[in-house]
């Protein structure tokens, strides 16, 4: 258990300790002081920063990810995603997944910002990015990745998100970014 004594907005973290770590995820367990002044505790999940891009070729069709995800237990349809390696900068990240999970280089990048996909409890900073002007090479998938490459008119795309079918909720919010953006 690490001293803090230190105001956070409305509470006051008392101490802190760090209760898991993995490479992806680390827990923390802080001794606070409530905004009523009350005792307490709270809890942050810290998941490893992470990129998410949406691809978009020269047709408008959106190159997306098919594939297994173990916390839903189901398959989804989604974006590419992925975690930041160490000091990674973001775009770096963004470029490097766009590779390994589907083969592309992208010429053109645009940063659509950044996401926090939990605010209450959980610490994962995710940044968006459109990738344009593609090229096609050999993908490179981590051994846990089952990946299919799907491309889908980027106007069904938004239909899927609309309708429920996509709920990975970085690339919902990037599919609609995106949207809005390319009707400018």
């Amino acid at each position: 258990m690490q001293k803090i004594n230190q105001q956070h907005g409305p509470w006051f973290i008392k101490s802190r300790a760090w209760v898991y770590r993995d490479p992806w995820v680390k827990v923390q367990r802080d001794e606070v002081t409530r905004p009523d002044g009350q005792p307490g505790t709270y809890a942050v999940v810290h998941i490893k920063p992470g990129v998410c891009v949406l691809a978009i070729d020269e047709n408008n069709d959106a190159h997306l990810t098919r594939e297994f995800h173990y916390a839903v237990g189901e398959t989804t349809l989604e974006c590419v995603s992925g975690g930041r390696d160490d000091d990674e900068p973001a775009l770096q990240a963004a470029q490097r997944e766009l590779r390994e999970e589907l083969g592309l280089e992208a010429s053109e990048w645009i940063d659509l910002g950044r996401l926090d996909p939990f605010t209450a409890s959980i610490l994962s900073p995710t940044q968006l990015y459109l990738a344009r002007q593609l090229k096609q090479f050999d993908i490179a998938p981590e051994g846990t990745e089952q990946i299919e490459h799907i491309v889908l008119p980027f106007e069904e795309v938004v239909e899927q998100v609309m309708a429920g079918v996509i709920t990975h909720a970085p690339s919902m919010a990037l599919i609609l970014k995106v949207a809005r953006w390319l009707g400018k």
